[in-house]
């Protein structure tokens, strides 16, 4: 590498690899990123001043980590508008709702992310360059980098499967009502595009000024670029080689633990020593049990619900770890084998909910016709149990939400203040809002008159089918998203890091309208997935900022793709409840839904039973509710500590991270964790430190890879199982029939003192 020019992939890599590593930038930082880099890697005294030239350059971002990776350039008579970029943006964009949303159904519910559509769409561009005849619309030229950003936003309109679906399921699945198609989409529609009208009127704030920086999209812009100025000097296979390599390997493979080998999945090995043991199989046990020494072999396992730990930076694979740890295989064994709140009368581990005799909840006897608690029939069949771990996780997750608070406020506050405040200047204009100016601006107007027709919408959807939610409520909940989402955005676009806002709206609602499940999770929906949907607008609006992409297209492209993504998930979700028998049971695995049963316990707890009740005074669980308060304190001495000793390992404690991160169990079980943080220090800890140039190179296209393989895969399988009606018979899945195909091979984990055990 000495003695060599430093090319602008290799700065752009240097100041990725940097923002992986990091939740904020400063300039102080960076410099002493470059010069452990230096250090490292043998950088010469020529290369350090290339850089530094680079870095310096007059009319450009004052933001550091932008200058070294956006480009300060524009060319505006590139063609976007083209055929190529609307098939290939529609194509993917579907297939990344179906096949999003199909495994959103199942127990480990693999997310396809956009970085496989931005590294296949690449090639079939360059494809349909060559072989479709010259035209101004169907070929205009050489696939660019305008065309390609704009098929990746539309793609990553589509691939969050929507919130709304989980409504639909558990109305249809628990509640014994159907919105049919009419109520599931307009739904759907309504919460996703209350979100892109706000996402319009905040574009002032939060995606011209230069102090918004989004640091999530510069890895994603260090990729464009990579495609479209690639280095010359590459050494090995190419990115698109290793992927179809390695999507091949996961392809093949994946039919193991998904077909013919399917104890893969979940191999509980350590309870075989001795199958009669209770407690050993609650220790060991990976689906029903806290999985201490457990293993699974199937990557859906590892990132069904934390994504690939491919692109997670070590110090968050740490911070979640040692998270994961203290709360499932410290806190809850301390607390079930001591019989808190009558633990051992439940399984260890479940989201399922129970009465105090720790029966299965049969939430049909507490409510009436129209779904709503009676609080006569309550209070013969009540009160609603959870099992311990349930409910210390809700106080790890009150935790989480005020700790972030007090997190961002210690570590950050000084940058986000100075930022804002930078952002309301004329004088924070950098050159990408200048170059920007080449472009017609989309008028305030159309993100006005989308939000109000879905607004507007959203009454026929709640008074026309069963959500029962009162016009107050629907108006209380959008003011809530209204209200709250440009601190948070502000919070996002400077740390890279997003408060929810679901514990806060369901303690709203659940206090307003108690004995209302559905109307529950609908205020939810729109209370925070409104702020969610804006926000991510928001991210990819800033995307087309730095690459240049004129206004209006990212507009249609984003209506398009969210116009979409209803559709196939409302349709993908219609016709797994169709086809699949026994669907969101033990009976129908792999497709448990556990997102979805996870969510109607929320209904139930937040919802039909109420906050009062399950949190209140005369509750076993009211002490979670002092969570909020620890949260808010817990930060304070690491923020002390980190103050004292600046250079000391203690700076890369994130409690935010920590707690909410593992507030995700339940859905996630031990297992998912554990498999995700061994991946996760492979790649991202020993490969990075002591094979770097392959990691640089390689590791985030083994991730788009080893996702898709294993999707395409899994779709597959799931046709020949649903076509043939045939799953090989042996003790790998289970013995004769299969019958613990793809579940624990521990099945006394789920056992309590009065029989219950769901995976029997």
């Amino acid at each position: 590498m000495a003695g060599t020019s430093v090319s602008s992939v290799k700065k752009e890599d240097l100041v990725n690899e940097y923002i992986t590593t990091e939740t904020i930038v400063t300039s102080e930082k960076l410099e002493d990123f470059i010069s452990d880099r230096e250090k490292t890697q043998h950088i010469d005294d020529s290369e350090k001043s290339d850089f530094n030239e680079y870095v310096e350059t007059a009319e450009d971002s004052p933001i550091e980590e932008v200058r070294a990776v956006v480009s300060n350039t524009d060319d505006p008579t590139l063609p976007i508008y083209t055929f190529r970029m609307w098939f290939l943006g529609i194509i993917f964009g579907a297939l990344l709702s179906f096949v999003n949303q199909f495994f959103h159904f199942r127990q480990n519910a693999l997310t396809l992310s956009p970085l496989v559509v931005q590294l296949l769409s690449f090639p079939l561009g360059k494809l349909m360059e060559k072989v479709i005849p010259k035209s101004r619309f169907f070929n205009p030229g050489p696939f660019n980098i305008k065309e390609h950003v704009l098929i990746t936003t539309l793609a990553n309109c589509c691939y969050s499967t929507a919130y709304a679906v989980d409504i639909i399921t558990i109305q249809r699945i628990f509640y014994n009502q159907d919105l049919g198609w009419g109520g599931g989409i307009l739904l759907i529609w309504t919460t996703q595009f209350i979100g892109y009208g706000m996402a319009g009127l905040l574009r002032p704030y939060l995606v011209y000024p230069s102090a918004m920086v989004w640091p999530g999209n510069l890895s994603n812009i260090s990729l464009f670029r990579s495609f479209h100025q690639p280095d010359t000097n590459w050494n090995g296979p190419s990115r698109l080689r290793w992927f179809m390599y390695s999507f091949a390997g996961m392809f093949v493979y994946y039919w193991l633990p998904g077909y013919f080998f399917q104890v893969l999945t979940f191999f509980s090995w350590a309870c075989w020593i001795n199958q009669d043991n209770r407690v050993l199989a609650q220790l060991t046990g990976s689906l029903n049990g806290l999985g201490i020494l457990s293993v699974s072999f199937d990557w859906t396992t590892i990132t069904s619900f934390l994504g690939s730990p491919l692109v997670v930076p070590f110090w968050a694979i740490a911070n979640i770890s040692v998270g994961f740890i203290f709360v499932a295989w410290i806190m809850v064994p301390a607390l079930y084998y001591s019989n808190v709140w009558d633990a051992k009368t439940f399984p260890i581990l479940t989201s399922d909910l129970f009465n105090v005799a720790g029966e299965p909840w049969d939430n049909s006897l507490v409510l009436n016709d129209q779904k709503i608690l009676d609080p006569a029939l309550y209070a013969i069949h009540g009160p609603l149990r959870m099992t311990t771990f349930f409910a210390f996780t809700y106080g790890i997750g009150f935790a989480g939400v005020t700790s972030l608070l007090t997190h961002t406020a210690l570590f950050h506050g000084k940058d986000i203040i100075k930022q804002f405040k930078n952002s309301r200047t004329k004088n924070n204009e950098d050159i990408h809002q200048k170059l920007m100016r080449a472009y017609p601006e989309v008028p305030d107007w159309w993100y006005i008159v989308i939000f109000f027709i879905s607004f507007g919408v959203s009454f026929a959807v709640i008074y026309e089918w069963p959500i029962y939610l009162p016009w107050w409520g629907l108006i209380l909940a959008v003011a809530i998203s209204v209200i709250f989402v440009l601190p948070i955005g502000i919070i996002q676009a400077v740390t890279n890091q997003q408060p929810g806002l679901n514990v806060i709206t369901e303690f709203v609602i659940g206090f307003a309208l108690p004995g209302h499940p559905i109307a529950n999770v609908t205020f939810k929906t729109y209370g925070y997935i409104s702020s969610t949907q804006c926000l991510n607008f928001l991210s990819d609006l800033k995307l087309g900022h730095y690459t240049k992409v004129p206004p209006k297209a990212m507009f249609w492209v984003q209506i398009v793709g969210t116009f979409l993504a209803g559709l196939v998930n409302l349709a993908t979700a219609t016709w797994l409840m169709d086809t699949v028998a026994d669907i969101c049971t033990t009976k129908g695995r792999p497709f448990t839904c556990p997102s979805a049963k996870t969510f109607y316990s929320a209904s139930v707890i937040w919802g039909a039973i109420g906050p009062e009740k399950m949190f209140g005074a005369e509750s076993p669980y009211n002490s979670m509710l002092w969570f909020f308060l620890i949260g808010i304190f817990i930060p304070i001495p690491f923020w002390l500590l980190s103050k004292k000793y600046p250079d000391s390992w203690i700076k890369y404690i994130h409690i935010p991270l920590i707690l909410n991160s593992t507030g995700m169990m339940p859905p996630a079980v031990p297992l998912n964790f554990s498999m995700w943080c061994a991946a996760g220090f492979v790649f991202m800890f020993y490969i990075r430190r002591y094979h770097f140039d392959w990691w640089r190179k390689y590791n985030y296209v083994t991730s788009a890879a080893f996702d898709s393989g294993v999707a395409i895969s899994a779709i597959v399988v799931f046709g020949v199982v649903t076509g043939s009606g045939y799953t090989p018979e042996w003790w790998g899945n289970g013995g004769a029939g299969g019958p613990n195909a793809m579940g624990d091979n521990c099945n006394l984990a789920a056992d309590n003192a009065y029989g219950y055990c769901p995976s029997c």
